[in-house]
């Protein structure tokens, strides 16, 4: 398979590395500021930049005719007027706030036990996410999708569900969703060791689109 990066830092490294260990190729790298190929040979793209540019480089990819792995989180904003075009165009789009299989796993078990706290107001429920100082957007893409499961299958208030977020270091990324009682503390914690999880779930996604039907994903169609 043949890869486009589009955003070469620390996760476009990681993703690069990785892709070579399963036998695909990197054939185009764009990092901030460098200009577009007019042709793209590219099986798919995998963009992992800014929230300000990951908007622009999706429609880009789309227009090209390259299906488009987003890892980028922060842009949501925009995320009906994407999908439109991805539809208009018949392009392929694979987005997620958080690629690794681990944290997918989490968001399965905090699903599970937000429906199972349902009605317990005696628990106070919270979240709190580490990540590095590089990160761009806060609170991250990653706890923003915990606080929308627990607000829709825990029914409770967005409102009631605080965030606090820390920037340190070079943290990979630290999430965990604690319910509080006078009686007890139920913790789900999700750590991550390094960027390699989130890369092998970048190229997971793109494998699964490279040969996918036009449509926009995410990572539950492959878990």
């Amino acid at each position: 398979m043949k890869i486009a990066l589009i955003g070469y830092g620390k996760m476009g490294h990681a993703i690069e590395a990785l892709a070579a260990e399963r036998g695909h190729a990197v054939t185009i790298k764009i990092d901030k500021g460098e200009p577009w190929p007019e042709k793209m040979d590219a099986d798919v793209a995998i963009e992992f930049t800014t929230p300000k540019t990951a908007t622009e480089n999706m429609l880009r990819c789309m227009e090209k005719g390259v299906p488009v792995v987003c890892g980028t989180t922060g842009w949501y904003g925009d995320y009906e007027t994407v999908v439109a075009e991805c539809k208009r165009l018949n392009g392929r789009l694979f987005t997620a706030t958080n690629f690794s299989i681990g944290m997918n796993i989490m968001f399965a078990l905090n699903e599970r036990l937000a429906s199972l706290m349902r009605g317990r107001d005696d628990y106070k429920v919270s979240i709190s996410e580490t990540h590095h100082i590089h990160k761009l957007d806060t609170p991250s893409g990653t706890a923003l999708s915990l606080r929308e499961q627990i607000v829709e299958s825990g029914e409770r208030e967005e409102e009631s569900v605080p965030i606090a977020s820390f920037r340190e270091g070079e943290v990979p990324g630290t999430h965990t969703v604690v319910y509080d009682s006078e009686i007890d503390t139920i913790t789900l914690t999700h750590e991550a060791h390094s960027r390699k999880g989130l890369a092998l779930g970048a190229l997971l996604a793109a494998e699964f689109l490279a040969t996918a039907k036009p449509g926009v994903y995410t990572m539950k169609d492959i878990l």
